[in-house]
């Protein structure tokens, strides 16, 4: 519809305000209690403008068309400025000392030319809350708007603020009223980002100097959130999300927006370390370069190239990934390259391409706005994917049904229509059963499963020869629940399914995604505009770039098989060489092959594997077996320590370049910092030690290495840094440059040889452990909102003044028969390991399973998990391990 703002007329969609509509002719009006992310308030009266012939809120007000809008009329202007000066009366002069693009009142102030109040009255002493590390009240600054309380409820979900108080003396106030840092505020910083006045604001923020900001994206999970970096002094003064940003639409957890400080830590690697003796000790890039050249060249010569294996990094770019692949397999002659995506996802790309044709979640985030159900199986996005929790409780808050699938009791769980506490290790049998009941109910879309699928029959032949009630034994839940969950997902008409690690991290990994992209199929809602797919929650920031770029042992660029000719023989006419036919070897095979002699060099870009992989004595003696090894990290990790030779890295916030999220975006990544020190890209040192090799790698920059691998990999052949800077990120598959990116996929086909997706009948197979008499319990491992994989960046930040440790989460019936007490030291000990930890009595897990995470090296957790892996892929099976318990003493 048309609207005309004094003389410009603008069109508006059905439903805008008439504010959209002057937003909509660029032109300024104060809104105090107004922002886009939120429902309209209309109670600061500071947007008041003539619409037609009446006075009107424009936030409130809906635009009709040929409405006539007057912003200078007088009558609508004084009043609106005498709103102003209302509450300018009520503040300290503090309140307009501020910058103008710090607070929204200063701005509006500006907009009416108030400098000073002509109303007096009772001023404000209510003193400041800067308990809480990030988040800073200063009660006297605020106007009662209710931004804050709208943006924690609507936007983060969690109901943490609320006004207190009446007329004069309403306030915000966190949880019962008590100190900021004691309420359940998870510090994700929205109500920050809202306030208008600058009643809350952050550490960096209170500093009033000007800064310097770039855009760039979120190097913590693969949400892929973008972020603007706001530089003082060469140092991060503060993160704040990007307004209208297509993944987080101007949302962030803690650890984007706050745990920044780590880039500036006192022991960040600002120097090469090479080994003399027992010791690592500074030394010149030139000797450490020449070191890493001829002890690579040595055992190349000596040993062959199969002797020596990298692994790269999903912390890192694209473009690093792709640099590290192509250098291995052209400086070195192998392809035992693999990232940490075997120990996560491995399962989602064997599982999503066997079934639909290529390695990745089939539909955007924005799908979820649009379902009615979620099947959430395996994960816990309020704490390891926050703005993903966030936006799936806002659906459950708009009436969507929420089915959790998980052994723990999360939040999300806590407010679904149905949760599944499944023992661990028995998804296959959870989603066959569901399978059952859609088939015998018919909860299907049949038209498609006839023409878009195979072997149907066989999955309905296998799930009818499973009955209902051992599928229940099995999941230790019951059948009626089974049932519901069935019923629930099958007759919705938009359905999503959102999974994460407790899906993969098993012996049957892939088995559990392709039974759970049965559910998909059968529903009709992969491929199809009315379904809102199938999305796994990938956990670090480029875990899907890394293997899309190829650093994997068996697939070049864009899952390109090694051991097809016709590709090797296109590589190797760019690369200048030939290739290496035959796969190389995975994570766990290279620790195998490092302690039995086969492996006599291992270079590790950016992981702490010594800390974070399973079995982790087994790693430890790997690296201790090898001949040479060299790591490139932004800290001196547990992996570093046992290395011959460290290299100085930069971090995501030094970077150039581009991450992939769990969705399929390209997103560029752009430096704000300049590395500390010495150190360097991993971008920069690969190409050092190429160099140094006397190899040329091409490739001088980023923006050329993308191209360089889009020119080679059909899927990304339309993506460039110059496109996505110009056009903003792009799913891929993205075939030519003057075609949109596919952000949903398989609408023409699915990406099969036959362009059919295919059924999995998989029978449920016991995990690779269980408890027994000896181990009578079963630990799993995840995440904690505060802290990120190792912890290498959080704990240098405040966020351990939040969660300065970990603990085992116990039911209270096995604390009370272990004699175990809330803080009492345990000993954890498993078949492969000891660890001990503090105990948390909690009914959020099942009597019999404990939790816990691996952010801390104290903690030593992978100690205890098993070197089971998955059977297809080699994923380890981090979610069930057989632990026993024994009692220590009281904190």
């Amino acid at each position: 519809m048309q609207v005309l703002v004094e003389e410009a007329s603008v069109t508006v969609p059905d439903g805008a305000t008439v504010l959209d509509a002057v937003h909509a002719a660029g032109a300024d009006l104060p809104a105090l209690c107004h922002d886009e992310r939120l429902s309209p308030r209309g109670s600061c009266r500071t947007c008041l403008v003539r619409a037609g012939e009446r006075l009107v809120a424009a936030c409130t007000t809906p635009a009709s068309d040929g409405l006539r809008v007057r912003l200078n009329d007088p009558v609508a202007r004084q009043t609106a400025g005498e709103a102003v000066e209302l509450i300018v009366s009520e503040l300290p002069e503090r309140a307009l000392d501020l910058p103008a693009e710090r607070s929204e009142l200063v701005r509006a102030c500006a907009h009416f030319g108030i400098t000073t109040s002509s109303f007096s009255g009772a001023g404000h002493e209510r003193g400041l809350d800067h308990s809480h590390p990030y988040v800073k009240l200063d009660r006297d600054l605020c106007i009662a708007c209710g931004r804050c309380v709208a943006m924690c409820a609507e936007v983060q979900g969690t109901f943490a603020l609320e006004l207190t108080g009446r007329g004069f003396d309403t306030v915000v106030t966190a949880g019962d009223g008590g100190p900021w840092v004691s309420s359940p505020c998870v510090g994700c910083g929205g109500c920050v980002d809202s306030c208008p006045t600058g009643a809350l604001s952050e550490p960096g923020l209170l500093d009033l100097r000007p800064t310097t900001t770039t855009t760039t994206t979120c190097g913590y999970c693969g949400v892929g959130c973008t972020l603007d970096v706001h530089v003082r002094d060469g140092a991060v003064a503060a993160i704040t999300p990007t307004h209208r940003a297509p993944v987080n639409r101007g949302h962030a957890c803690i650890k984007g927006r706050f745990a920044h400080t780590f880039s500036r830590a006192d022991d960040r690697l600002t120097a090469p370390l090479v080994r003399r003796g027992d010791q690592l000790v500074e030394t010149t890039w030139d000797e450490a370069l020449s070191t890493i050249a001829n002890r690579l060249t040595s055992i190349r010569d000596e040993h062959g190239p199969d002797a020596i294996a990298m692994i790269s990094s999903a912390r890192a770019t694209n473009e690093e990934n792709y640099l590290a692949q192509k250098f291995l397999r052209t400086a070195i002659g192998t392809n035992s390259i693999d990232n940490c995506s075997r120990l996560c996802h491995s399962p989602s790309a064997a599982g999503l391409t066997a079934s639909f044709g290529l390695a990745g979640g089939t539909n955007p985030l924005d799908d979820l706005d649009r379902t009615d159900c979620v099947l959430l199986a395996g994960a816990n996005p309020s704490e390891a994917h926050p703005v993903v929790g966030a936006r799936i409780k806002q659906r459950v808050m708009a009436g969507a049904r929420l089915i959790v699938i998980d052994p723990r009791r999360t939040e999300l769980a806590s407010l679904a229509d149905v949760h599944l506490q499944a023992r661990p290790g028995s998804n296959v049998a959870v989603f066959n059963a569901i399978a059952r009941v859609l088939i015998e109910e018919g909860h299907l879309d049949r038209d498609f499963i006839e023409q878009r699928t195979t072997s149907f029959n066989d999955l309905a032949q296998l799930v009818q020869e499973n009955r209902l009630d051992h599928a229940a034994e099995i999941a230790s839940v019951r059948a009626a629940d089974l049932v519901e969950a069935a019923r629930l997902f099958g007759r919705a008409q938009h359905p999503a399914i959102v999974y994460g690690l407790g899906i993969t991290e098993h012996a049957h990994g892939t088995d559990g995604v392709r039974a759970l992209a049965n559910l998909a199929l059968l529903r009709g809602s992969v491929g199809t505009p009315k379904g809102c797919g199938i999305l796994p929650l990938r956990g670090q920031n480029n875990v899907q770039g890394a293997s899309d770029m190829g650093a994997l042992p068996d697939l070049l660029p864009g899952y390109q098989p090694v051991t097809d000719a016709a590709v090797r023989d296109r590589f190797a006419a760019r690369w200048g060489g030939a290739l290496p036919g035959r796969p190389g070897l995975r994570i766990p095979q290279m620790f195998d092959a490092a302690i039995s002699g086969e492996l006599r060099a291992l270079h590790v870009i950016g992981e702490d594997v010594a800390h974070s992989d399973p079995n982790a004595n087994h790693v430890r003696s790997a690296l201790r077996a090898c001949d040479f090894v060299v790591c490139q990290d932004i800290f001196l990790s547990h992996t570093a320590e046992l290395a011959d030779v460290v290299l100085p890295a930069a971090s995501f916030l030094e970077k150039d370049g581009t991450f992939v999220n769990f969705d399929r975006r390209f997103q560029r990544v752009r430096p704000a910092l300049i590395p500390p020190g010495q150190s360097a890209t991993d971008f920069t040192i690969v190409h050092r030690i190429a160099e140094a090799m006397g190899v040329d790698l091409g490739c001088r920059t980023p923006a050329e290495a993308l191209a360089e691998c889009a020119s080679l990999t059909p899927i990304f052949a339309g993506l460039s840094h110059q496109r996505l800077d110009a056009e903003g990120p792009l799913h891929w598959p993205c075939q030519t440059p003057d075609r949109p990116g596919s952000a949903v996929l398989y609408l023409n086909g699915f990406a099969t040889p036959d362009g059919r997706a295919a059924f999995a009948a998989r029978p449920y197979l016991p995990p690779g452990e269980e408890p027994d008499a000896q181990y009578p319990y079963t630990l799993i491992t995840g995440r904690r909102l505060e802290h990120y994989n190792t912890g290498s960046m959080t704990r240098r930040t405040q966020n351990t003044e939040l969660l300065p440790g970990e603990a085992l989460e116990l039911h209270p019936s096995d604390a009370a028969h272990l004699g175990v007490v809330e803080g009492t030291d345990v000993t954890v000990t498993s078949r492969w390991g000891q660890a001990t930890l503090a105990a948390h009595v909690t009914r959020d897990v099942a009597p019999g399973q404990v939790f816990t995470s691996f952010h801390f090296p104290h903690a030593a957790v992978n100690r205890l998990t098993s070197p089971h892996t998955d059977a297809v892929t080699g994923c380890p099976e981090y979610k069930v391990t057989a632990v026993d318990i024994g009692a220590g003493t009281s904190r």
